[in-house]
C-alpha cells in the first residue's frame, strides 16, 4: 500500500501534475495540503472518477486538507482537537485495507511567518497539539500515519544551509524542539528511518531560484506509529515532480506500507 503526501499550494491550479502523478503512481492514499478551496469547489469527481474516496477540509484561498484513498473511508475528523475550528490544517480518517485497520491524517503546520511574532507562537503551540494528538493514538494503539508540511526542517541535512538558517522560520531552535518533542513520544520520522544520514528535501522556494540552486529544505515528513515500522517497506521523495511546468514549491513524499 502506497501512502503519499503533497503540499499542491491549490489543487486547482495543480491538478494537471496531480493526475499525471496518480496515473504514473500505483496511489493507495493521498495525503494534501494547502488545497485552497472550499469543500463546494473541490474537485471530487476527477479524482472519483479514478477510484478515489475524497474526504476534505476546506477553506476559501487559504489553507485546506484533504485524503483521497482507493480504500473506504469511516471516522473522518477536521480539526485536530475541539478549539481548532478557525482554519482548515487537520483532517483524519480510518481506512479499512481488506480487515486492517490504518487511521491517516493530512496536516498542514502553521508557517509562523516571523519569529517572535503571534504567528510564530501559534505554531509552536500547534507542534503541541499535534503531539497531544500523537499520545492518544500511541495510547490506544492504534496504527495511526500523520503525514504533511510540517513547516519545520528537524537537522542539520534537511536544509542547504544550516548557519544562514539557523534563525529563521522554518528552522529555528524552537521549533525544531518542538517537532523533536513529538518524536519523543515514540512516533517515527520514516525517511529518517530508512535514511539516517544525507540531504534531502521536500520544497524549494519560487524566490530566489531555489530549485535550480537546489536550496531546498525537508519540511514535510511522514510519521509513523512504531506498530506500523515492521510493515514499512520503501520511503521516498518524489523530487522530479518539483521541476514541472506549474508545479507546487513541494514535491510528493510517500511511504510503501505491506498489508
Amino acid at each position: 500500500m502506497k501512502i503519499i503526501s503533497w503540499n499542491v499550494n491549490s489543487v486547482r491550479a495543480r491538478i494537471d501534475n496531480i493526475l499525471h502523478f496518480l496515473n504514473s503512481e500505483s496511489i493507495d492514499c493521498l495525503l494534501l495540503q494547502e488545497t485552497k478551496c472550499m469543500e463546494k469547489d473541490f474537485p471530487y469527481e476527477t479524482f472519483e472518477d479514478l477510484g478515489y474516496n475524497c474526504a476534505v477540509y476546506g477553506q476559501k484561498s487559504y489553507n485546506g486538507v484533504a485524503i483521497l484513498s482507493k480504500y473506504p473511508l469511516e471516522d473522518i475528523k477536521t480539526g485536530i482537537d475541539e478549539d481548532d475550528n478557525i482554519e482548515a490544517r487537520y483532517i483524519e480518517a480510518c481506512l479499512n485495507c481488506d480487515g486492517k485497520i490504518f487511521c491517516v491524517a493530512s496536516v498542514y503546520v502553521p508557517n509562523g511567518r516571523l519569529v517572535d511574532s503571534d504567528y510564530f507562537e501559534y505554531k509552536l503551540k500547534y507542534f503541541q497539539r499535534i503531539k497531544k494528538q500523537i499520545e492518544l493514538k500511541l495510547k490506544l494503539n492504534e496504527a495511526f500515519i500523520i503525514g504533511g508540511d510540517y513547516n519545520v526542517a528537524p537537522e542539520e541535512d534537511d536544509v542547504y544551509d544550516p548557519v544562514a538558517l539557523s534563525k529563521s522560520v522554518g528552522f529555528h531552535i524552537k521549533e525544531r524542539k518542538e517537532f523533536w518533542s513529538i518524536l519523543s513520544t515514540g512516533i517515527i520520522d520514516s525517511y529518517r528511518f530508512y535514511n539516517p544520514q544525507g540531504k534531502a528535501y521536500s520544497w524549494w522556494d519560487y524566490r530566489h531560484a531555489g530549485w535550480s540552486r537546489n536550496h531546498g529544505m525537508r519540511i514535510d515528513q511522514i510519521l509513523i506509529t512504531p506498530n506500523i515500522i515492521d510493515s514499512l517497506k520503501g520511503v521516498d521523495i518524489f523530487k522530479e515532480y518539483r521541476g514541472r511546468e506549474k508545479a507546487s514549491d513541494h514535491t510528493p513524499i510517500g511511504i510503501e506500507i505491506s498489508q
